[in-house]
């Protein structure tokens, strides 16, 4: 959960000394590995499970993680998050053999059970998902940052670094996302499921370089985060939309290279794990810095074991896809794990803890049958691999031993489950564990569906039959209902337009079911243009706007048929928009209420309203028909009680 006792390095004295015992870290790790101080004679795995809080109502992100926190101080293992709706929890951990993965499934759920039962007199559900549905880019302001100083720290950090007048999210996939935000906040749209692994300190090297090796594969099969802003993006948008939230870079008339914050890595690991971090204090600016209570080389000098805090707090803010951890264990050695931060939270726990396992059996298979996997797979291909699955998941092709060619289906069905098998016997995991949780990943193979394509599916089968916001809330819905049941996601059923029978849109925003995808016209275009684009596309108003995207008029159906009507057939004038449109039409904000919106309708009896920012420039349009569809879902469903 990261060291929280953090702050912003003020000043020239505080950098100092916050380098000098970063630097004596450094120098105090390496003593360590070269003097075989680590405990090698076990492997321990563990995790940690992130989580959304919504409204039961609404199925809307719940900013009461404080509150709830508040009810649940008898519960040690549950912390904040980034956000005032995540929350956080650290499970146990515990010896690689036996029925480990049926103990991880029962803590987890034992867990979250506890939490829900806290939430469930606050009107709050918590969801498994690596990123909700219906979060919307507004409940990403400031004000939603959880409430302590590392937080603040952080993001003061980072926009103190950030090279550009805004943080950019361009994404495409079905839509195309291509936003603007003003803080790293957007960061915490993203909850995983992300799973430890204790290796050898003098095998570090080896088992990393597989990590990264098999992180595309786990990544295909596991993928649950399509969706973002109710746009259908990459299988797991996570990927690019963590990198993207903390990417201080910004585009320049040169070549030089500079490297984001999160990053899967730019080659094979070649000496050890010191050349992790090492490259990370050489390419990243110090973000935060920590009150140094301990001198590392002073303590190693005594043979005692030092925390590392400060190289510690440097790492926690380089976002590596596997990333390396330093700890110390029960019996006070030291000793290093993998993280692998590419799993998603959710669907189930079930579908977690069967990423988990396939994940763990496949370090193991391999660290097993692979002396050196740089020999099967060039570091290109394995990060091109994992930009692909990230896009594409379990449709992904993948480049894999002697350059073959191959689907990720094929891949993990004929090839990886059986490493996963074999790497998970050797550490005497019990033969039903095994059978159960790569059953899971089995299953998916064979029904072709992860928790991302069955997303991508229901959202796409909703969206013609209800509003967008309806239709994200309706696979909301279904994620926490199957969640609860613990249904595995390659079971799932498609949801129907009716599922939720108690949608209320009266706290819906403009933003949320104003249409964005709109026909606009300039002053200077003729009036038949327009006529003929009216026909062409079944619309009744066309909003008009300069070349700078402002609002300057708007054009109505209403008006077409009066100007027409008058006009002198026999004349050559070619009329003009600006000739006959609407002046200053009366406006809304995005911020606005669905009822603020049909108010300011009928008080002036009009059928329409653009969108505006403070500034005029246009994002969308409202028009009776929005409402229409709203209204008659709400009648239909009234009539089938």
């Amino acid at each position: 959960m990261g060291e929280q006792k953090v702050h912003l390095v003020n000043d020239q004295k505080q950098m100092q000394k916050f380098m000098k015992a970063l630097l004596n870290d450094v120098r105090s790790l390496e003593y360590m590995i070269e003097n075989d101080w680590f405990e090698n004679d076990i492997v321990r795995i563990g995790a940690e499970q992130e989580m959304v809080l919504v409204h039961k109502e609404s199925y809307k992100p719940a900013t009461v993680a404080m509150e709830a926190l508040e009810l649940m101080k008898d519960l040690p293992w549950v912390e904040t998050e980034l956000a005032k709706f995540n929350l956080e929890i650290n499970l146990q951990p515990r010896t690689f053999e036996g029925d480990c993965f049926t103990q991880l499934h029962d803590e987890t759920a034992i867990k979250l059970n506890k939490i829900q039962n806290v939430l469930d007199g606050m009107d709050v559900s918590l969801i498994l998902t690596g990123i909700l549905p219906t979060l919307r880019k507004y409940h990403l302001v400031m004000e939603n940052l959880t409430p302590k100083q590392r937080y603040y720290a952080l993001m003061e950090a980072i926009n103190a670094q950030h090279l550009g007048a805004n943080y950019e999210l361009r994404l495409d996939g079905l839509d195309e996302l291509l936003i603007k935000h003003d803080s790293p906040l957007i960061e915490a749209c993203n909850t995983s499921f992300q799973v430890h692994l204790q290796v050898p300190s003098n095998d570090f090297v080896r088992q990393y370089n597989i990590a990264q090796a098999i992180t595309a594969p786990v990544l295909a099969i596991s993928a649950n985060s399509p969706l973002v802003f109710g746009k259908r993006l990459w299988h797991e948008s996570r990927i690019a939309l963590f990198q993207q939230a903390l990417d201080t870079r910004s585009s320049h008339d040169h070549m030089r290279e500079r490297s984001p914050r999160v990053t899967f890595g730019k080659q094979w690991l070649e000496e050890s794990s010191l050349e992790i971090y090492k490259e990370d204090i050489s390419r990243f600016r110090v973000l935060l810095g920590s009150d140094v209570e301990e001198d590392s080389l002073e303590l190693i000098k005594k043979g005692a074991v030092p925390k590392l805090r400060s190289l510690q707090v440097h790492n926690s803010t380089v976002y590596r896809w596997n990333r390396p951890c330093y700890g110390i264990s029960d019996n006070g050695k030291p000793h290093l794990r993998i993280e692998c931060r590419v799993i998603p939270s959710g669907p189930t726990v079930a579908d977690e803890i069967a990423n988990s396992c396939f994940w763990l059996g496949l370090m193991s298979g391999l660290a097993d049958t692979e002396k050196d996997i740089r020999t099967k797979l060039s570091f290109d291909d394995v990060s091109d691999n994992f930009l692909k699955a990230a896009k594409f998941g379990i449709d992904t092709k993948f480049t894999w031993y002697k350059d073959k060619k191959v689907n990720a289906i094929d891949l993990i069905k004929n090839e990886l489950i059986d490493v996963a098998r074999h790497g998970l016997r050797i550490k005497n995991v019990n033969e039903n564990d095994i059978d159960k949780y790569l059953g899971i990943i089995q299953e998916r193979t064979e029904k072709h569906m992860t928790g991302a394509r069955w997303l991508l599916r229901a959202y796409s089968d909703l969206k013609p039959k209800a509003s967008e916001d309806e239709a994200l809330a309706t696979v909301t819905a279904m994620i926490m209902e199957n969640q609860i049941s613990g249904k595995c996601v390659h079971d799932w059923e498609m949801p129907k337009a009716d599922h939720i029978k108690h949608y209320n849109p009266k706290h819906l925003l403009v933003s949320e079911f104003m249409t964005t995808d709109i026909f606009t016209v300039q002053e200077n275009d003729i009036i038949d243009f327009v006529a003929e684009m009216m026909d062409w596309k079944s619309i009744r108003y066309v909003p008009v706007e300069d070349n700078k995207g402002k609002l300057s008029g708007l054009v109505t159906s209403r008006i077409l048929i009066r100007n027409f009507l008058k006009k002198d057939r026999t004349s050559k004038k070619a009329f003009l928009v600006k000739d006959m449109m609407i002046q200053n039409p009366t406006t809304i904000n995005q911020e606005s209420t669905i009822m603020e919106a049909m108010e300011k309708m009928r008080e002036e009896t009009i059928g329409c309203l653009p969108v505006v920012k403070p500034n005029g420039e246009l994002v969308g349009i409202v028009t009776e028909m929005d409402f229409l569809r709203i209204t008659s879902r709400l009648l239909g469903r009234l009539s089938d009680k």
